[in-house]
């Protein structure tokens, strides 16, 4: 498929002299026209410096970096015409309704006042805000907020939106109607680049994901992909008592034939990757059950999202980046 975003080698460093700290170091990112690419990372990984030079607002230190498609440093004005750019914070006035926010984006962007307001129609019932156009958005849910958000954003019928954290301080409703909504631009031909520390919400909408890790690439594929990295199936076993832990991990590694098997202190979980599904949970029960060890729940599932990141970058996401790591049945570190 023809690549709508196309980054090469891209470098930008803040600061200088010995102050001088890179914010990125290298990066390469492709994205194909009408799907949705995830970016995940660590704070300070360099995905917003990312998206504002493609957006473009800096200027690169050094590298190619193409959205929309001309160059953004040689020819910005005209990639913005072709972007749109969602942040964290709905760009909203609250006094106006969804209809007159709308109307407002499309004479800022040069419609005229019917072409405007026939746009906003159609990006009303696109959304499924119809019904509420004519409140104020200070009676709209964050939900409702974040939808009317990308309908603005969509006024001119950009190539690409970026979004940024879209779903950031929303509960799961408000979370799963912009999903919803993310979907959809898709499937009208926009291509979407999603930046986001919910794993769950590149698992769950993104065609293909990047890992940036000190400003470079890491990692790149499907979620599904991503997530083989850690292995194939897992055994999680469950013990009714926290000072058996250890002895069930040294029993459901061996049972699961694993080289290993993690433990979790905090929910009495040990965790063993497994080749053959049925075979190692019959195993895992026979052992734990002449063992002596009691389980309280024993379960076959496929490595997170959570799992492979964290596999990936040695850490998880959002402000507190260094958790205490797993240990293995051995007491090494699993990170």
């Amino acid at each position: 498929m023809e690549a709508a975003i196309l980054v090469e080698d891209l470098r930008k460093t803040f600061g200088r002299g010995k102050a001088a700290k890179p914010a990125l170091d290298g990066l390469d990112l492709t994205v194909r026209r009408g799907t949705v690419h995830g970016v995940l990372g660590p704070n300070g990984a360099g995905k917003t410096t990312a998206v504002r030079i493609l957006t473009p607002l800096p200027r690169p230190g050094g590298g190619r970096a193409e959205g929309g498609g001309p160059d953004g440093a040689a020819r910005p004005d005209e990639v913005r015409r072709r972007i749109a750019l969602l942040g964290q914070h709905a760009a909203l006035d609250e006094e106006l309704s969804g209809r007159q926010n709308l109307e407002l984006f499309g004479r800022l962007r040069r419609l005229g006042g019917a072409g405007a307001a026939r746009r906003a129609g159609e990006l009303l019932e696109r959304f499924g805000l119809a019904d509420t156009g004519h409140k104020p958005v200070r009676a709209y849910s964050g939900g409702m907020r974040r939808r009317l958000d990308l309908a603005a954003g969509l006024v001119t019928e950009p190539e690409i939106l970026f979004l940024d954290e879209p779903t950031t301080g929303l509960d799961p409703r408000g979370r799963t109607e912009v999903w919803n909504a993310v979907r959809s631009l898709t499937g009208a031909g926009t291509t979407v680049l999603l930046t986001t520390q919910y794993l769950e919400e590149a698992d769950q909408l993104a065609d293909r994901i990047s890992v940036l890790d000190g400003g470079r690439r890491i990692a790149e594929g499907t979620a599904d992909e991503l997530k083989s990295a850690v292995g194939g199936d897992r055994v999680d076993v469950v013990v009714r008592d926290a000072a058996q832990l250890d002895a069930a991990a040294s029993v459901v590694g061996m049972a699961a034939h694993a080289s290993r098997a993690t433990t979790d202190p905090d929910r009495r979980l040990v965790s063993a990757p497994v080749t053959d599904r049925m075979a190692a949970l019959a195993e895992t029960v026979r052992a734990l059950d002449a063992a002596g060890i009691d389980a309280e729940d024993i379960a076959l599932r496929r490595p997170t999202l959570d799992e492979a990141y964290l596999h990936l970058t040695g850490r998880t996401t959002g402000p507190a980046e260094s958790p205490a790591p797993a240990k293995t049945a051995e007491g090494e570190s699993a990170a």
